[in-house]
């Protein structure tokens, strides 16, 4: 066993719960190496049952990948550490290669953490990381934006941990500790690493940023750009729980697919968290991945506040009347008509689930002419919830719509579960709250609790 800084070891991962064991992302780079004998270090000092599962993602773009996954198993084997490797086999994108990379690899670590029944992934992602994240977005807003939008709350870098799928956790310990002081520790104990060529490749953004901060003002570039990312979070993360408190006060869903806002809502004298929750309502109710614009939504918000309006914003319809401000799927651009399969994301908003076989079976919106043959609920106005259901998705049978709810005794032919959608693949810690008060608002399953122990769930939130 290395002989590792029981003070180190302690102090990266005290806060964590690995109770059921861990899957590290280990690249062989100095960075996750040291995450992975660090980690091991820990949990056989204070959970010596602990599951720990090493994992190499070859992404298939390399010569050397294959050899390097190997290298990394090599290690794995001489510090008694189970190692699996997984291919990204998929076809690679001609654009967006390293944003598809990434979803690859998270999917490939989510899906080994759940076939072992952990689910905490922890990553090597260092304060350098941070610092580099947080300037190359500083430089991407400073080019988009006028200096009147530019939004510090985008520079909160990377979260401590960070939801993945709604189920797996991606924690980072090591986003307070210098990479520099990792490769001591490794050449102290005898401990190569393998450098990955694309990390000094200029033509891509973060060396390009990593050699500007190994320039003569790079180390008081690193500590403003630390500094910064600890003020945005505090910040997103106070801002949340403010969007929280207004949609758990205001908010209700009359029927599926329909929200309601109190007027009040937007009379408030809090208005940036009002923006704030309507930008991730209107996200979630037209199932896009991203907010708002926020100048667009800005001006929305200010019309909402003068009066009634009809308008319509990332997929969603906003209908403001005299009894509230109501949200709903656009009718534009719905899915076409597609063969019934289970566990598919219908919409960017509607998780399906089928119990049967799907012989015959398709899925599509339910349209008007079956939305008009339902009966009006409670006093909102039937035409609001008429286009709501038309745009709901609905399991068919030779254009005969059947009744996803089931009937009698036997179980429904498809479940039909709400997502959060611009939290549903990625959820920063940073952004628990409001994510938790939509979840609760449209029915989608609640968060599993934070990878942190000795918190609860509020004082979790609080240190995220």
């Amino acid at each position: 066993m290395l002989d590792i800084e029981p003070d180190l070891s302690d102090r990266l991962f005290s806060d964590f719960d690995f109770s059921n064991g861990a899957v590290a992302a280990v690249s062989g780079g100095s960075d996750s190496t040291a995450l992975l004998l660090l980690l091991k270090h820990h949990l056989e000092r204070t959970l010596p049952a602990a599951k720990l599962l090493a994992v190499t993602i070859d992404h298939a773009l390399r010569p050397n990948s294959a050899a390097e996954a190997q290298a990394v198993a090599r290690l794995c084997a001489e510090h008694g550490i189970a190692h699996r490797t997984l291919v990204w086999s998929d076809r690679k994108p001609s654009t967006g290669l390293p944003a598809a990379a990434r979803e690859a690899r998270y999917r490939l670590l989510a899906e080994a953490a759940e076939a072992e029944g952990i689910r905490v992934v922890v990553t090597g992602h260092t304060a350098d990381d941070q610092a580099e994240t947080v300037l190359m977005r500083q430089a991407r807003d400073r080019g988009t934006r006028d200096e009147r939008a530019y939004d510090d709350r985008g520079l909160a870098g990377m979260a401590p941990a960070t939801l993945y799928g709604w189920r797996t956790w991606i924690a980072r310990p090591l986003l307070s500790t210098r990479r520099a002081a990792l490769r001591e520790m490794l050449k102290r104990r005898g401990v190569g690493w393998i450098e990955d060529p694309t990390n000094v490749d200029q033509r891509f953004e973060r060396p390009r940023m990593r050699v500007s901060l190994a320039g003569g003002d790079g180390e008081a570039r690193f500590t403003q750009a630390i500094a910064k990312a600890g003020q945005a979070a505090a910040e997103r993360a106070e801002l949340g729980r403010r969007a929280a408190v207004l949609i758990g006060a205001f908010a209700s869903r009359p029927a599926p697919g329909l929200i309601r806002l109190d007027r009040a809502f937007a009379d408030g004298e809090d208005s940036e968290a009002a923006r704030y929750a309507l930008r991730i309502l209107l996200a979630t109710v037209g199932g896009v991945s991203f907010l708002a614009d926020e100048a667009r939504c800005r001006a929305l918000f200010e019309r909402l506040r003068s009066g009634t309006l009809c308008a319509t914003l990332s997929r969603t319809v906003v209908d403001a009347r005299r009894t509230g401000i109501f949200l709903h799927r656009e009718a534009r651009n719905l899915p076409t008509t597609i063969p019934a399969e289970d566990q598919i994301l219908w919409d960017g908003r509607r998780r399906i689930t089928l119990s049967d076989r799907p012989d015959g079976l398709v899925i599509a919106p339910v349209g008007a002419v079956a939305a008009r043959r339902s009966a009006p609920e409670g006093d909102v106005p039937a035409s609001l919830l008429r286009r709501a259901l038309a745009a709901e998705p609905a399991l068919w049978r030779d254009g005969e719509r059947l009744d996803s709810a089931g009937g009698g005794v036997a179980p429904p032919p498809m479940a039909i579960v709400p997502v959060v959608s611009p939290f549903a693949s990625f959820l920063p810690s940073f952004d628990l709250r409001p994510a938790a008060a939509v979840a609760k608002l449209i029915g989608a399953p609640p968060l599993p609790p934070l990878p942190f122990r000795g918190h609860d769930r509020d004082g979790a939130w609080a240190k995220a």
